[in-house]
């Protein structure tokens, strides 16, 4: 009775769009207040404990890395360099936008910060040069997604959390999925501009390609510091977002001077702003999952899924759809700490390793980034073209169709998420 209370109350407050953090909080405390047994003075005891973590730390400080990195000209000198290198392919702007936003993926650690900070220059730029508003926003939006992907990754940081998986290890294994899906969306753009007629950018030139790499210098050292001190054992990954923040705002002061202090409240302020919905759903949403964890609901769903199937490749392809469900329509923060429970016991059964399982998660919210009704990413982009969801959505099918191929390839294949883990922490 009681499970079913919390998740009928769940629905009908995301079908009347309710905010996500405070629907969470509400179906529990009706769930907790049906219960009778457990006193309410638990809900602010556990939003405090849902928070207090030393890995969370990690989420705001890489989000206020992200927007020191933006406005001090990181963004600018990225999508410059992604010019000089695929610039010259049929429709050049639309693998520039790709590509730059696998290099900012490495910064951010957030969809929508990659998705906004790359778009902001080339969405423009595309539909000026002549591309379609909706295909514009579309390959933005589908090249933001590999955000989450590719490290510093805060959906990886919050499954670590979770599970105990190390954070190390999922960013790790991160990286080649991460490639994997930007080249396939670079192709795949690449292709549709050509069948568009789209021009290209500019000639492939060695010497640009090396100005650029000069002047970008100091935008690709943050990837280095950030996933270098982690990987190499020098930074815990809160250690590594705090170095990041310190690296964004060396450069944005002193070296390209294009970040002033007058400018720092604001930065300081707009991030803080970002970090606390991220953290106030992860608070309201601890609430949900401790309730969930005292009526046993997770081992109930998991046994719920077993019953279907108990065939390892069948069981991850369901698990796979639950996620893209989900992906479809709550956000990534929640969709993690709601589902993960549920999926963890299923991890024995389905053969996958725990690090696979973190980046075939993540990977799953992130092409439901690109999905309405909530798709982030898409959301972010038609702001950014001016142009109606709608146009979009029509303009994303392909690009879906090709992370999806990706999702089978990283689900069925280990080593592409195992193998660069096992050298870097054997």
């Amino acid at each position: 009775m009681l499970p079913m209370v919390l998740f009928v109350t769940l629905m009908l407050l995301f079908l009347a769009n309710m905010p996500i953090a405070l629907a969470i909080g509400m179906a529990s405390l009706a769930a907790l207040w049906l219960h009778g047994d457990l006193p309410l003075m638990m809900v602010i005891q556990r939003l405090y404990a849902g928070v207090d973590s030393f890995p969370l730390m990690a989420v705001p400080l890489f989000m206020c890395a992200g927007a020191i990195m933006e406005a001090g000209g990181i963004s600018r000198r990225v999508v410059q360099l992604a010019e000089s290198i695929v610039g010259w392919l049929p429709g050049g702007l639309a693998a520039v936008a790709v590509v730059s936003a696998m290099f900012f993926a490495g910064i951010s650690g957030s969809a929508a910060a990659d998705t906004a900070a790359v778009g902001a220059i080339l969405i423009p730029s595309m539909i000026r040069r002549g591309y379609d508003k909706g295909f514009a926003a579309a390959v933005q939006a589908a090249g933001g997604s590999i955000g989450v992907v590719i490290p510093p990754s805060i959906p990886m940081i919050i499954f670590g959390f979770l599970t105990g998986a190390s954070i190390g290890k999922l960013f790790a294994a991160g990286i080649l999925p991460g490639v994997l899906m930007g080249l396939s969306l670079m192709a795949i753009s690449t292709a549709l501009s050509w069948k568009h007629r789209y021009s290209t950018v500019v000639a492939f030139s060695w010497r640009r390609l090396a100005q650029c790499t000069w002047d970008a210098k100091w935008a690709l050292g943050a990837p280095v510091v950030i996933l270098g001190g982690i990987l190499s054992g020098v930074f815990t990954a809160t250690e590594s977002a705090a170095a990041a923040t310190f690296y964004a705002l060396i450069v944005g002061l002193w070296v390209h001077r294009e970040l002033h202090w007058k400018d720092l409240p604001g930065l300081f302020t707009r991030s803080a702003i970002t970090a606390s919905l991220v953290l106030f759903i992860i608070a309201t949403a601890s609430i949900f999952s401790w309730f969930m964890a005292i009526e046993d609901i997770p081992a109930r769903l998991a046994e719920g899924l077993l019953a279907v199937t108990t065939h390892p490749t069948t069981l991850l392809m369901l698990v796979n759809a639950l996620l893209l469900l989900a992906g479809t329509f709550v956000e990534t923060t929640a969709s993690l700490i709601l589902l993960v429970p549920v999926i963890l016991p299923l991890v024995p059964t389905m053969g996958v390793d725990l690090t696979q399982l973190g980046v075939i998660v993540v990977v799953n919210l992130a092409i439901g980034m690109l999905t309405p009704p909530l798709g982030i990413c898409l959301v972010v982009s038609c702001t950014l073209a001016q142009c109606r969801l709608e146009k979009v959505i029509t303009r994303v099918g392909p690009l879906l169709l090709v992370l999806l191929l990706d999702l089978v390839l990283i689900s069925l294949w280990s080593p592409l998420t195992l193998w660069l883990p096992s050298v870097l922490h054997p």
